[in-house]
């Protein structure tokens, strides 16, 4: 069975991103596109400046794009790609009328009856959606995947709980894509580093709290350990490196923590790469041009363990801000729900 989808913010530089992995998808077949008010009625391939590659998928060429309204969307599934603020109006009108929301936009992320799911993470949070209906009077419901940096930093921290894991602190190297399109202007990017991303420190800080915590059937109690974040913008296109320091409540060696990175297993879903967690050698990897794809884009790379003290550890981990930080993270959600025969 094809499960019919819709994108919710389809021109955008996510919307692309879906409509792109939804291309040739098995359990997918794109039926709807929803756009801004002064694009409805057009076709997608005639009105959008396509930058996520160089053909527009002809599964969304010809499509007429319609209201960001449940009455003109066809589909079982919604992908949101829209901004935080129009998300937080709009995809509470598709749930009450009956839609599957997966969204990556953030309104939602923190609320206390809405999933944030990474389905390698903590695929039981799903159990908030009987919570989310119920309070809310909703046919439909609303999951969430987290922020893009987030997500890469929180693949890696996974693995590292049973070893005991109480402190991290991370300083992030993001890339452009991550500002959306047409992103940071280039005066201000072009031979610089900027060092303030507004919101994004926060949500570094506190999605992983809830990503890692513990679903005790009517709410998420949040895991006990501190994350400090420091966010930066870099002139690279996709993907987003990260500098993570860990501590632990015992001593750990270097063999236990890249054992643990790399026993990490995939999900058998159509989205899932065949390793999550990529552990590279070389003293100078995981770099973006080199690392972003692996996977599929769904992969992350993580490099430079070393020891930074008896009870610490520090690492670079790498992913693709695009694919596994915001669209492929959605869809994996939707592939979870599918065979857990939520959806």
């Amino acid at each position: 069975m094809r499960y019919s989808v819709g994108v919710l913010g389809a021109t955008g530089m996510v919307g692309q991103k879906f409509i792109q992995l939804l291309d040739g998808h098995p359990w997918f077949k794109l039926t709807s596109l929803a756009a801004s008010e002064r694009r409805i009625g057009k076709k997608y391939g005639e009105e959008v400046d396509w930058v996520v590659s160089r053909d527009i998928p002809e599964i969304a060429r010809d499509v007429e794009m319609v209201p960001m309204d449940p009455k003109y969307v066809d589909a079982d599934i919604v992908f949101s790609a829209l901004p935080s603020g129009i998300a937080r109006e709009v995809e509470p009108k598709f749930a009450e009328a009956g839609f599957v929301v997966a969204s990556n936009a953030s309104a939602y992320r923190m609320a206390e009856d809405v999933p944030l799911v990474i389905p390698e993470v903590n695929p039981d949070h799903l159990g908030l959606i009987e919570v989310q209906k119920r309070k809310r009077g909703w046919d439909g419901f609303i999951v969430t995947n987290p922020n893009c940096t987030a997500i890469v930093l929180v693949l890696s921290l996974k693995p590292l709980m049973d070893l005991g894991l109480q402190n991290v602190r991370v300083a992030s190297m993001q890339a452009l894509s991550g500002a959306g399109y047409p992103g940071v202007p280039s005066l201000a990017i072009t031979d610089n580093v900027i060092p303030f991303i507004k919101g994004e420190e926060e949500k570094v800080e506190e999605e992983p709290l809830k990503l890692l915590g513990r679903f005790d059937g009517e709410r998420v109690k949040f895991a006990n350990i501190k994350v400090s974040a420091s966010c930066h913008r870099v002139p690279v296109i996709d993907g987003h490196t990260e500098a993570v320091w860990v501590e632990f409540n015992r001593s750990v060696d270097i063999d236990e923590v890249k054992r643990a990175f790399e026993s990490f297993e995939p999900l058998d879903l159509p989205t899932s790469p065949e390793k999550v967690i990529i552990v590279r050698e070389e003293p100078d990897r995981p770099q973006p041009r080199l690392d972003r794809d692996a996977g599929g884009g769904m992969s992350i790379t993580v490099g430079r363990i070393r020891k930074d003290g008896d009870n610490s550890v520090k690492y670079i981990v790498m992913g693709h801000n695009t694919v596994r930080g915001a669209a492929g993270a959605s869809i994996l959600n939707a592939e979870l729900m599918i065979k857990e025969k939520i959806i």
